[in-house]
């Protein structure tokens, strides 16, 4: 069995979850409301204050479908609960975030600053001028904007200048030595 697909998903006070036909999961709570259609071979049950997912059979598929599921109906729960959030660091001389209403303009060294808006339901809010901290209900769309910012300037392994994630250790390599 899956381990994780077998644990019932808690649903907090104050949090509503609807299942439709094709296994369409709504989820609303205090932060707004999340919409997902899941496979449909899952089957999605709640009970009083738990969900339970089950599968028809041991097919290969179906178990890994299992454990997906109920992780994605948990990161929905989670996510209109609590919300969550990712932490970006901007490292290096003359590199900074700034906010223009909806957009995050950051400049990286390039001959232009980078302009980004943020998209439906996410929020970038930025702690200093080289901290941005992006927040939102969908677990999905936060960890993909956040990935957009950092691309706009990986972080080299020289001096570890660009933006990482505030969790991130870059593996630092040694630089050229001079002649003897």
């Amino acid at each position: 069995m899956s381990r994780i697909g077998r644990m019932p998903i808690a649903i907090p006070a104050g949090v509503t979850v609807d299942i439709a036909e094709n296994n369409k999961v709504t989820v609303k709570g205090p932060k707004g409301t999340l919409e997902r259609i899941l496979p449909a071979e899952m089957d999605i049950k709640v009970e009083g204050s738990e969900i339970t997912v089950s599968r028809p059979n041991d097919l290969k598929k179906m178990k890994s479908l299992h454990g997906l599921t109920r992780t994605l109906i948990n990161n929905m729960v989670i996510g209109v609960n609590e919300g969550f959030e990712k932490k970006l660091e901007v490292n290096g001389v003359g590199y900074r975030a700034q906010k223009q209403g909806k957009k995050l303009v950051l400049s990286l060294g390039y001959s232009h600053p980078v302009e980004m808006e943020d998209p439906e339901g996410i929020e970038t809010v930025l702690d200093g001028q080289n901290i941005i901290i992006v927040k939102g209900i969908n677990k999905e769309k936060v960890g993909q904007y956040a990935a957009e910012i950092r691309a706009k300037r990986a972080p080299e392994p020289y001096k570890g200048k660009g933006i990482k994630y505030a969790d991130e250790v870059i593996r630092r390599k040694v630089g050229k030595t001079g002649k003897k």
